[in-house]
């Protein structure tokens, strides 16, 4: 390991020198960019839970949620029109078909 990237928070200043890699540090404007972006959909849903008080309730929410968006989530991007509009469907018949 040749370098480890961090943002500017003292208190991994004070980690990395009490094992012994203070010197493999490396702060810097864009450097943790991509550590930052591989956070956002967890961030999202962060943001989305924080009016939950008690930690009963946000984990009974975010399992829901979960299960509700992988199952409605179709990643769009990656598949043509027709593909889409049939998968929809079928997600659209099978809920109905839960829910009803």
């Amino acid at each position: 390991m040749t370098a480890i990237v961090t943002d500017g928070l003292r208190s991994y200043r004070a980690a990395l020198k009490d094992i012994g890699g203070a010197g493999k540090q490396e702060t810097g404007r864009w450097l943790n960019n991509r550590v930052e972006n591989s956070h956002l959909p967890f961030r999202r849903r962060e943001r989305a839970m924080q009016r939950f008080r008690q930690i009963k309730t946000l984990q009974k929410f975010s399992a829901v949620h979960a299960a509700f968006y992988n199952h409605f989530n179709q990643d769009r991007h990656l598949i043509s029109r027709d593909h889409f509009e049939a998968r929809r469907s079928a997600t659209i018949a099978e809920w109905q078909a839960l829910a009803g």
